[in-house]
């Protein structure tokens, strides 16, 4: 009888450690965070998303862009300034409740000034992303990616960033789901 109750006690052990491990597979999410001032960035972060099979999270300015903001060429305009000032952290108006969750973290803007805008700075001081991989990607009319991963990895020293790419709005799904499986 001890015996059986032993056999029996050791194929419950590795059942439960097989079922914690097949646990903590399924709780590998990922996260697709996007900025997008004119709709360009959020057009490319759905697609990303739904070809993934990702969650979706909206980075929302505290004080929403006015055209007059984006207006690159008025030295004064708010996105100007921001973007002058490379200690500028313009306020997110709604957070992740348990970013924890996300092993992979995709994080989307447009390209403002050669760079990410300051609101993405923002975003990943917020966070603890140590032992995430974070995965840039932008959109633009004319700039590359710039110093985006770069940028990234200095504000998340922890996390294992990836140079990531620009993508114009007309980027397919199908496009997109290769990209990232290249990246992840």
């Amino acid at each position: 009888m001890k015996k059986i109750l032993s056999v029996l006690m050791l194929v419950c052990a590795i059942f439960t450690n097989a079922k914690a491990e097949e646990t903590n597979m399924t709780n590998d999410k990922i996260l697709v965070a996007y900025f997008s001032a004119t709709g360009n960035t959020k057009s490319v972060a759905d697609k990303l998303a739904t070809a993934i099979g990702a969650d979706l999270f909206e980075i929302v300015p505290e004080q929403p862009y006015t055209s007059d903001d984006l207006n690159w060429q008025n030295d004064k305009s708010r996105s100007s300034v921001e973007m002058g000032d490379r200690n500028s952290r313009p306020a997110i108006a709604s957070k992740i409740e348990d970013i924890s969750q996300y092993k992979i973290v995709f994080v989307g803007s447009p390209i403002w000034w050669g760079r990410e805008p300051s609101i993405m700075d923002t975003f990943i001081e917020s966070y603890n992303f140590a032992g995430k991989t974070v995965i840039p990607f932008a959109t633009s009319g004319s700039s590359g990616i710039g110093d985006y991963g770069a940028n990234l990895q200095s504000l998340a020293p922890n996390a294992k960033v990836m140079v990531g790419k620009r993508f114009s709005t007309d980027v397919t799904p199908e496009e997109l789901k290769n990209w990232a499986d290249e990246q992840m």
